[in-house]
């Protein structure tokens, strides 16, 4: 049986910065973002720029727990893919300047449970048909944003299936939603209100991702980009 390291309610590791429900987010007219969203946004709820300051800290406190392991990332795509590579960077910078070191193998899956701004019950896991590699590993996945924590759920029952040594998991950000999940991730960056973010890989139908700032999309750019 692995050492599942999600922890329950508030009694985590490592707390994230918590943005209140009454945040109105940055002004769009303070950054620079494609001029193909304009409209498309109502605001700006993360810049980049906290954004890396944060995963730099988070990669820190990974360093601490985990540092002289030998661990596998376990990215979950696509909305972790830039917080992930971002936090593998920094990891390994560490290790190159720090007491510990960590060696790392990555390992990609994706899942899908979206459909426009809603989440289904319909979820697919993709790459992961064979993790047997995991097995007597220490395991930490990368998710983008963890919502209700049901699909983080059926992902850690998957992987705990393979016998893994350790799981942590590191959420960017985790969205204050009702009937959430009692697990969180160990490691958080952000604690969001429940609205639909986009941008840092983040989507809204394959749309948004090849934006820097994780921001609050608007109506208008929900029917737009609908299906």
């Amino acid at each position: 049986m692995a050492e599942v390291g999600v922890q329950t309610g508030r009694r985590r590791r490592h707390e994230g910065i918590v943005i209140g429900d009454d945040w109105p987010g940055y002004s769009l007219d303070l950054f620079s973002y494609p001029a193909h969203y304009s409209g498309d946004l109502d605001c700006v709820i993360v810049p980049h720029g906290v954004i890396m300051d944060r995963t730099e800290r988070l990669a820190r406190n990974i360093m601490d727990d985990l540092g002289d392991h030998h661990i596998v990332v376990l990215c979950v795509l696509k909305g972790g893919y830039q917080f992930c590579a971002d936090l593998v960077d920094q990891i390994k910078a560490l290790s190159c300047t720090s007491e510990h070191t960590i060696l790392m193998r990555v390992h990609f899956i994706r899942l899908k449970s979206y459909l426009n701004d809603q989440s289904t019950e319909d979820l697919h896991i993709l790459g992961a048909e064979d993790l047997s590699f995991l097995t007597g590993k220490n395991v930490l996945i990368v998710e983008g944003i963890v919502g209700t924590g049901k699909t983080m759920e059926t992902l850690l029952k998957h992987v705990e299936a393979f016998r893994p040594k350790m799981i942590k998991v590191a959420g960017l950000l985790v969205k204050r939603v009702q009937n959430r999940s009692a697990r969180v991730p160990d490691y958080v960056g952000f604690e969001i209100p429940n609205r639909f973010v986009v941008g840092y890989a983040l989507d809204y139908n394959e749309y948004f991702r090849d934006l820097n700032h994780i921001c609050v999309i608007s109506d208008s750019g929900k029917k737009k980009y609908k299906i």
